[in-house]
């Protein structure tokens, strides 16, 4: 038999990852204007919308990069 508690605390902690990004996007939208930042790309020609949320993606990354790194440091 297999001991799966490793896996099952992984998950756990992914989920409480996942949860809280998920309220920081929820309740961050109205303070901070994630999607709507200079250098998101937004082309609007009639009936056609392309939106490229570039600089938001970029800020993302390195704010999720610096979260891991500090809680995955041993």
């Amino acid at each position: 038999m297999h001991d799966i508690s490793g896996i099952a605390k992984l998950f756990l902690g992914l989920g409480v990852l996942f949860f809280v990004i998920g309220g920081f996007l929820l309740l961050g939208g109205k303070f901070f204007p994630l999607g709507r930042l200079p250098g998101d790309i937004y082309v609007r020609k009639g009936n056609f919308t392309f939106y490229f949320p570039v600089m938001t993606g970029i800020l993302l990354s390195i704010v999720l990069s610096i979260i891991l790194n500090l809680l995955l440091r041993r």
